[in-house]
């Protein structure tokens, strides 16, 4: 479904993603975990064309993207949902607003049809009766739930989880986790979600992926990093398995 070759990314003299090569299956749920400044949200930038990539390619679905005009990367993003470390609502418009917000601009549906999509949407996270409030009115996790309605009403074929958790309480983050991988396995979505929480990586993902320097320290399946001797890896381990 994804695949980075040799992907570079530099920001002035400091270099990034330093020649990453990463394959991700259809399907997958994969964590990319690393210490701050790694290059997690990085790569997932450059997925979506935020960011592009000083040398390498990145390939979605059997096609290079990395050099694709602006106008011809929409295709792309259609395809890559995004669900950014904050919620970036539009506090002046209502719940149901701001999930119809992408459904107006990118699809050609019917009033009607936006608004069954608006309910499923908020539905798929949990979400009811809150269509007619705004952002400020309702709590920081409920407002990190209608981001990610927003982003699953476009129906993604990849989803890109930036730091889904960051703000919330224990059990919260434990709630948005969960959601991630039920919207994941229902939707039948590849999913990256980009994260410091090893103990949720442990629990829903397929596959684990660990970051340092812009490189991949090591990759496995769960069971495979926790018998991992590699320091940075035992690091991450440290808390989860004491």
């Amino acid at each position: 479904m994804i695949e980075y070759r040799g992907l570079v990314k530099r920001f002035g003299a400091k270099t990034i993603l330093n020649g990453l090569n990463l394959r991700i299956e259809e399907g997958e749920i994969v964590f990319v975990l690393g210490t701050s400044g790694t290059g997690k949200s990085v790569l997932l930038k450059n997925t979506v064309g935020l960011f592009r990539p000083d040398a390498g390619e990145i390939w979605i679905q059997g096609r290079e993207v990395s050099k694709l005009s602006e106008h011809d990367y929409l295709e792309v993003r259609k395809v890559c949902g995004m669900v950014f470390q904050h919620p970036a609502l539009f506090d002046s418009m209502t719940v149901y607003e701001n999930v119809a917000f992408g459904l107006r601009r990118f699809e050609e549906l019917s009033e009607s049809e936006i608004a069954d999509r608006v309910k499923e949407s908020l539905a798929r996270v949990h979400l009811k009766g809150i269509e007619d409030k705004k952002p400020p009115q309702i709590s920081y996790g409920m407002q990190k739930r209608v981001s990610l309605a927003r982003t699953v009403a476009l129906n993604p074929r990849i989803l890109l989880f930036d730091e889904p958790t960051t703000g919330l309480d224990p059990v919260t983050t434990r709630a948005v986790n969960h959601l991630i991988f039920e919207l994941s396995r229902k939707m039948k979505t590849t999913s990256i979600v980009v994260s410091h929480d090893m103990e949720c990586a442990l629990e829903i993902a397929d596959r684990i992926v660990l970051l340092d320097k812009g490189s991949i320290v090591t990759q496995g399946t769960p069971s495979e990093i926790k018998k991992s001797e590699i320091p940075l890896v035992r690091g991450f381990l440290e808390e989860v398995l004491a």
